[in-house]
């Protein structure tokens, strides 16, 4: 009554779920490990407030990618803080897991095809 006929059809498909569950993890990893390497090149582009001053290469993965999860997820704690370009490359992040969830609904209405009824 209240959802016309148009949309009660199986919009999201299994393949669909795993497909968007691997493009986050991809960005996810992939920003948290371009902030570890800007890290480690002697930039300083995140402040994290919980952490002793001598990280080592471990603790600076760990909070390279926590970092990039609760940008990408639009969370932002604030304990972990991007400074200099790395206000940039979060506000890119931010963008892509914004987007990604329109794409995926898009896809999926895209990737429909109605069965012709009899």
């Amino acid at each position: 009554m209240f959802i016309p006929d148009r949309f009660k059809f199986k919009q999201v498909s299994f393949e669909n779920f795993v497909f968007l569950a691997c493009t986050y993890a991809i960005i996810m990893i992939g920003f948290g490990l371009l902030f570890l390497l800007l890290e480690l090149r002697g930039m300083t582009i995140i402040i994290d407030t919980t952490a002793v001053q001598d990280k080592g290469w471990s603790e600076r993965l760990a909070t390279s990618v926590y970092l990039s999860a609760i940008t990408l997820f639009s969370v932002g704690y604030g304990d972990v803080v991007p400074i200099g370009v790395g206000r940039l490359l979060v506000m890119l992040e931010a963008l892509l897991g914004y987007t990604i969830p329109a794409a995926f609904v898009v896809r999926s209405f895209l990737e429909y095809e109605p069965r012709k009824r009899k």
